[in-house]
């Protein structure tokens, strides 16, 4: 079974406690505190498996959780790390925050491997907290908690073209006839109800990934139908080829089919409307007209051709017209940008706890030290071993006006911030 979107909980470990011990070793005087630290939680980490398509595995577990790491032990022994959680989704993968909507991460492109919630970290064990006033500490660290999260998984399909047009205009026939697809063929309405992907190949190299959209309907954009499962899926496409039924063996006009989809295809999103597009005229051997009357495709390279709108006569079932088609739609591909299209990270996971407050002092070496709440949330949801995750974290230091703050308590350049044991180089 097809799948392509699955709501999960997610939730990485918690980090171990430190340990409360003092050495008793004969002839030993005077042992002091000896209690290891906590282990560090376990990380969920997404990544990317080319082998899968679907996330039907999502529809069968939907709580995922990584292990807690392990508490310190006596004569300073380390907890055990909890181990990390990897969850593989097909590439194309949006995760987003099943509660705002916006956009954790995308699991496309280079973006193989993300974590996407860090493991708290363990607690402190006793040995640490030894001081000429106190030398037998009773206290030790406890573990940071680990973080936890709903999100929605959303598969979006990566194809250089997308097939769009109404039910039953010919979109699964002419993918089985040009590519390596075999789509479930039939003549009544959605036969199609996933997208189904075939690799065009034209020989000497050329050639490119194409889609069969699910058939769309008036007022698919605000969601009639299966309108919005449907047209998300064109938005990793590059070119559209906007197949309709010339010959109306429906009972519809061809010119209104197209400008109907294309209200949709405008409606959805200015992305889609922008989308670079042919127009396929299909069954075309099936075209009747009366003497001295215009036909279809006349009506249609008049109405559409002026707007730079080619129109091909096709016929899918015979193969008519389809090389001159691919050959123009492999041409164009080449002067648009290959730059594949990646969705932006929208959600800060600051935006869970706006209010969570902070504070900044001066370490005795003279770093300033940002600590609290607000600043122990952000760095466990952030990765800032990648650039990416870096550059965001350094995003919600500016926007949360907790670099301004640093400027009033007269921060200079060169000088360390220091925050839950990561420590900064602050420059403007």
């Amino acid at each position: 079974m097809f799948a392509d979107r699955a709501k999960i909980f997610i939730k990485s470990g918690k980090g171990g406690d430190g340990h409360v011990s003092f050495r008793r070793e004969l002839f030993v005087p005077d042992g002091g505190p000896d209690g290891g630290d906590g282990g560090k939680g376990g990380d969920i980490i997404f990544q990317v498996d080319k082998g899968l398509n679907t996330l039907t595995d999502f529809r069968h577990v939907r709580k995922y959780v990584a292990k807690d790491g392990e508490q310190g032990g006596k004569r300073r022994c380390h907890g055990a790390n909890g181990a990390d959680l990897v969850i593989k989704v097909p590439e194309g993968t949006v995760i987003k925050d099943a509660e705002t909507g916006k956009v954790i991460t995308d699991m496309s492109g280079d973006n193989m491997r993300e974590v996407v919630l860090k493991g708290g970290r363990g607690g402190q064990g006793n040995m640490h907290y030894a001081t000429a006033t106190m030398q037998a500490p009773k206290y030790a660290q406890p573990g940071k908690p680990g973080q936890e999260l709903y999100v929605n998984l959303e598969l979006k399909v990566i194809a250089d073209v997308g097939l769009v047009g109404f039910p039953n205009v010919g979109k699964s026939t002419l993918l089985s006839h040009v590519t390596n697809a075999n789509p479930k063929i039939a003549n009544y309405h959605f036969t199609t109800i996933h997208p189904n992907l075939g690799v065009v190949d034209l020989g000497e190299g050329q050639g490119f990934v194409m889609a069969d959209i699910p058939g769309l309907i008036e007022g698919a954009a605000e969601g009639v139908g299966l309108g919005h499962d449907f047209l998300r899926h064109i938005e990793r496409t590059k070119m559209l080829i906007h197949l309709v039924d010339a010959a109306g063996t429906e009972g519809r006009d061809p010119v209104e089919d197209v400008l109907a989809i294309n209200k949709e295809l405008e409606a959805y999103s200015d992305s889609v409307k922008n989308l670079p597009q042919v127009i396929a005229a299909n069954k075309i051997d099936a075209i009747y007209t009366e003497e001295g009357e215009e036909s279809p495709i006349e009506r249609l390279k008049n109405t559409f051709e002026p707007q730079g709108i080619r129109v091909f006569p096709i016929s899918a079932v015979s193969g008519q017209g389809l090389k001159e088609l691919l050959y123009y739609v492999n041409n164009q591909l080449k002067t648009l940008d290959q730059t594949p299209v990646i969705f932006e990270r929208e959600f800060e996971f600051g935006d869970l706890t706006p209010d969570l407050p902070y504070e900044i002092t001066r370490a005795d070496d003279g770093a300033f030290v940002v600590e609290g709440p607000l600043i122990e949330k952000m760095l466990g949801y952030t990765n800032l071993e990648s650039e990416k995750g870096f550059l965001f974290f350094q995003r919600f230091l500016r926007e949360r006006g907790i670099l301004d703050r640093l400027k009033e308590n007269g921060i200079e350049e060169g000088n360390t911030v220091r925050m839950y044991g990561f420590d900064f180089d602050y420059y403007e």
